[in-house]
């Protein structure tokens, strides 16, 4: 199956809510990689998880009273299952479990070649084939994701960035971002992008239930500003950012849309060296360079077949 979009969402500009959603998004996100290496410490990756989604479904809960609801049909709801359990469950989990022995700027560049695997998941998945320039994007993305591993685990400074362990739970977040972009813009059609988010993060919460132990035990033992991060990420990077993301999701290409996420690593690097005086290893910087690059690259298609979303 190919999905086209239309002249409206696919050549015209913006509007302006959508460009400020679109930035809402990325200053959220961004702060959200912080916020994690802050309250990584204290909680579990799958403590952390649940907290944030809890805290997310309360709020965008809120959010629906008074509107209208929209019942998905079977196939509707199978794509928001996949959704939910894999951007909202699995990615949480593999982020904050990544962000425990990688900091956040590291961690935001390998994150940010979801982009090019939403590309290839719309070529193998959705029969839109695997055009010239996202495979060499891909290639040199991968060559940055492996300069990456071996810049944070010869790395011996403060940060302590482990054995590289954490450069594979980012790869796993990827994935699990990518899955979920290809399985939320297709819903966006026809349901209320408030509703998608909305299931999509109590799915993801259910999925997190079997770390309730590890909240409670986490929550007991953490410091107080610790609990209050973990719901700023449920209420501002979960409930907000997601919301903002949908609603641009819905108006414009998914793939125009990921473009924009170019931008988090940067701004996750500068906090991280300001908030916690972490530098990524000289090699990862030259890796989550190469990475950008190959993403860059592997957009050219975009720019070929203008009418084919990526989604």
């Amino acid at each position: 199956m190919t999905l086209t979009s239309s002249p409206t969402t696919s050549s015209a500009r913006p509007t302006p809510w959508v460009l400020i959603a679109i930035i809402v998004t990325v200053l959220a996100w961004a702060t959200a990689f912080i916020v994690i290496r802050g309250t990584a410490p204290y909680f579990t990756g799958g403590g952390l998880a649940l907290a944030r989604l809890l805290v997310g479904s309360v709020l965008l809960s809120l959010v629906l009273i008074g509107r209208t609801w929209v019942r998905p049909t079977a196939r509707e709801w199978l794509q928001i299952i996949i959704f939910g359990a894999a951007w909202f469950g699995a990615y949480n989990v593999a982020l904050n479990t990544a962000e425990q022995t990688l900091d956040a700027g590291t961690t935001a560049m390998i994150v940010n070649i979801g982009p090019i695997l939403i590309a290839l998941g719309a070529g193998l998945f959705l029969g839109e084939g695997i055009p010239k320039w996202p495979a060499i994007g891909a290639g040199v993305a991968f060559v940055g994701v492996v300069l990456i591993g071996i810049g944070t685990s010869a790395n011996t400074g403060s940060a302590g960035f482990g054995d590289g362990t954490g450069v594979l739970w980012c790869l796993v977040a990827a994935v699990t971002y990518a899955v979920g972009v290809l399985f939320q813009k297709p819903v966006l059609r026809r349901l209320p992008a408030s509703q998608v988010t909305f299931l999509g993060c109590v799915i993801g919460m259910v999925v997190c239930l079997p770390f309730a132990g590890d909240l409670v035990r986490d929550v007991q033992h953490a410091p107080l500003p610790a609990i209050l991060g973990a719901v700023y990420l449920g209420a501002v990077p979960t409930a907000l950012a997601f919301s903002t993301w949908a609603y641009a999701l819905a108006r414009m290409p998914a793939g125009r849309l990921g473009v924009t996420t170019y931008v988090v690593p940067p701004l996750a690097t500068i906090l991280g060296l300001i908030i916690f005086a972490e530098v990524p290893a000289a090699l990862a910087i030259v890796g989550g360079v190469v990475c950008l690059v190959g993403v860059a690259l592997s957009r050219r298609t975009t720019r070929v077949k203008s009418g084919v979303v990526a989604s």
